[in-house]
């Protein structure tokens, strides 16, 4: 049977057909049908008589570590767009990532096994230039580590730590109490409006910034994870909101438990040039008087003399 012509115009068609052509079929014109068609059985009749050995395929271990690491890829960064905003990163994508991250490890682990008959590392990672497996793998690192998602978790990567759950069941009170007090009120609230949500929800707002304060002060110092850096985006976002709720858009204010030292201590501060002037004040005028004699001497001290001139 003589051999097919292709013409330069069927390669890129032919190109797609080996890439996937059950899905690609979907996205072309009409018009491409049967130029699709023709490239298909083009593209059997090569893989049935076999590829060069230039371009092996993937042995069926290899194959499926790949498609475990492509869905377990999908699956993460899904989990990342839809949890992009509010973040809520770290703990609705901590499995995906772990999961992801072993499956790295277990395609990685045979790098430089030259005794193998096959090499899904070398295979995967390192026979072409793009390495997209390598790409995808430092993005979601990279990502993860920008978003100090380890600040949030267990040492092992589990779960979240006892004191993220505090704080974000703490939020969760935070938000329940402003949307139960916001029931018949207006959201948009005029200045200095001491609303029902200032009074009511004071006390949880308080706890809810003395803890993020307190997480901020053991993070600095190393905190329960080990990692002196900032908190995991999950909660400072989470705080942000609640304080831009709290101040901008219910006018609400704390008082500061700190304010009666610090005007004592101001006070004080600024008391301080007044004492100095009027004690160098007193100072020199008392100088003075201790330079000037009383006239009673003055006259005692001319006899004297007048009396020593004549004598």
């Amino acid at each position: 049977m003589a051999p097919r012509r292709c013409g330069p115009c069927m390669l890129p068609v032919l190109a797609l057909a080996l890439l996937g052509p059950a899905t690609l079929a979907q996205e072309l014109p009409p018009r491409w049908a049967p130029a699709l068609q023709a490239a298909e059985g083009l593209a059997e009749e090569l893989w049935g008589a076999g590829l060069p050995g230039d371009l092996p395929e993937l042995e069926p271990e290899c194959r499926s570590l790949l498609a475990a690491f492509a869905e377990g890829s999908a699956a993460l960064t899904g989990c990342l767009g839809r949890r992009a905003r509010p973040v809520r990163v770290c703990q609705g994508c901590h499995g995906h990532y772990r999961r992801l991250l072993a499956l790295y490890g277990t395609i990685a682990r045979a790098v430089g096994n030259s005794s193998e008959s096959h090499n899904c590392a070398k295979s995967i990672l390192t026979s072409d230039r793009l390495q997209i497996v390598v790409t995808l793998s430092e993005f979601f690192n990279e990502t993860w580590e920008a978003a100090n998602c380890a600040n949030c978790l267990k040492n092992n990567s589990e779960g979240l730590s006892n004191s993220t759950e505090e704080f974000l069941d703490l939020f969760n009170k935070s938000l329940t109490c402003f949307e139960h007090n916001l029931q018949g009120q207006t959201v948009y609230l005029s200045p200095n409006n001491y609303t029902e949500v200032c009074k009511n929800c004071n006390e949880t707002y308080t706890k809810l910034n003395d803890l993020y304060n307190n997480l901020q002060r053991m993070n600095r110092q190393g905190g329960e994870s080990g990692h002196s850096a900032h908190l995991c985006i999950d909660v400072e976002d989470a705080m942000n909101i609640t304080r831009k709720l709290w101040s901008r858009t219910f006018n609400c204010s704390v008082p500061c438990s700190d304010t009666v030292p610090v005007i004592a201590v101001s006070s004080f501060i600024l008391f301080l040039p007044i004492v100095f002037y009027l004690s160098s004040f007193l100072h020199s005028k008392q100088k003075k008087r201790i330079l000037i004699l009383p006239k009673r001497i003055q006259s005692n001290a001319s006899l004297v003399n007048i009396q020593e001139k004549y004598s």
